[in-house]
């Protein structure tokens, strides 16, 4: 049985398919892709945490890399200890958990690095491309040693993602700039 491209791959082998070129046999149809410096009523924005682990693996590069290879737009970083406040915060839906004491210590065991990152479908693209640490192909697959140390977190809608971006960063943190490449990207 022979199944549509991305089928097998779920979300990412879809976000991954959209990305091809359009108009030749064999490939996604025509639509928007999931990647790029939309013009402005197109872009989302993002949080992405690269958690204490792939700060002290030395991953952050590899992470970064596999965001601007996808087209994606970096508006905001930084390197920061992680205080029990912003731990609480950040997670409150997740206190009432048997894990939760053991997330706050691996949180706040070592610095992470905050990421907001911009462009069409952000969100849901960033989601497939962290998968979990079983999905060969992903960040959390093809970098994560254990399901507890597992290297990034990403925002899981829109709305949670402004959210969280608001716990990290102050809006004149946040840097408003023309990527040379939209056109490239967009037409």
């Amino acid at each position: 049985r022979v199944r549509p491209a991305g089928a097998a791959m779920g979300s990412l082998g879809r976000c991954l398919a959209r990305s091809l070129p359009r108009g030749q046999p064999g490939l996604s149809p025509p639509g928007p892709r999931c990647y790029g410096s939309a013009p402005a009523a197109l872009q989302e924005k993002t949080l992405v945490v690269a958690k204490p682990d792939a700060v002290q693996r030395r991953l952050l590069g590899d992470i970064i890399r596999r965001f601007e290879r996808r087209g994606f737009k970096l508006v905001a970083m930084k390197l920061l200890q992680v205080d029990r406040r912003l731990v609480d915060q950040h997670y409150e839906q997740l206190r009432l958990k048997p894990f939760y004491p053991a997330l706050v210590t691996y949180m706040t065991s070592g610095p992470v690095v905050a990421m907001v990152w911009e462009g069409y479908d952000v969100v849901r693209c960033t989601r497939a491309m962290v998968g979990d640490s079983s999905a060969v192909g992903t960040i959390r697959g093809d970098l994560s040693v254990h399901i507890t140390r597992n290297v990034v977190h990403a925002s899981d809608s829109v709305e949670t993602a402004q959210r969280e971006i608001g716990f990290w960063f102050q809006r004149d943190e946040l840097v408003a700039w023309d990527s040379r490449d939209r056109d490239n990207i967009y037409g």
